[in-house]
């Protein structure tokens, strides 16, 4: 059995960071790089996770004398992730050159075949999935960075509204009236994209 009495606590690299040792950080960093990295992953495109996941401990080191150590560290660096990657969408929305174009002929003519039960007949599974995903990141692209936010993390990850609450830093009324109002956004943009 391994002797863990050698190992110190987050609170104890904490303390020593704040007193001053900042290479004690590199501990908190390898210790909780890959948990980053997977949330991260999740909600940033591929080309940015790198950047993004040094931004979320950059944040971290800059925020730790205020940490209260009232819950978990990998909680508390859990939100500061999850916040950065709903900056990076702000970010993304306000700096956008360009609007988004309207869905292309191909992907109008799916989104068609499926509301009215003809996929199965005219696409194999492997492209229906595949066209949903790009027709829900099309989707996706369209909502504000809040609503995309809560829409990934309470629908697509599955996370109960106290968790999404959490993460995000607002009240569980909040994130559930937002969910709600971002999935009909949501689905509005997805049917309303078919001619008449």
């Amino acid at each position: 059995m391994p002797d863990h009495s050698n190992t110190p606590s987050d609170a104890e690299i904490i303390r020593r960071i704040i007193d001053g040792d900042v290479n004690s950080f590199e501990y908190l960093l390898k210790k909780y790089q890959n948990h980053v990295l997977r949330i991260v992953t999740k909600h940033i495109p591929y080309n940015e996770v790198e950047e993004m996941v040094q931004e979320v401990f950059v944040r971290a080191y800059q925020a730790l004398p205020g940490f209260k150590q009232e819950g978990s560290f990998r909680q508390w660096l859990s939100a500061i992730a999850v916040r950065a990657c709903y900056d990076f969408w702000r970010k993304r929305y306000r700096s956008r050159e360009l609007p988004m174009s309207d869905l292309n002929e191909k992907h109008r003519e799916w989104l068609e075949n499926t509301l009215s039960n003809q996929s199965d007949l005219s696409f194999n599974k492997r492209s229906h999935t595949e066209e949903a995903r790009e027709l829900l990141d099309w989707a996706m692209d369209k909502l504000s960075a809040r609503d995309r936010m809560v829409i990934e993390l309470v629908y697509l990850e599955g996370l109960s509204a106290k968790e999404a609450a959490g993460l995000l830093g607002w009240s569980v009324a909040n994130v559930k009236v937002r969910s709600f109002r971002s999935r009909k956004k949501l689905k509005k943009l997805l049917t309303g994209v078919i001619p008449t």
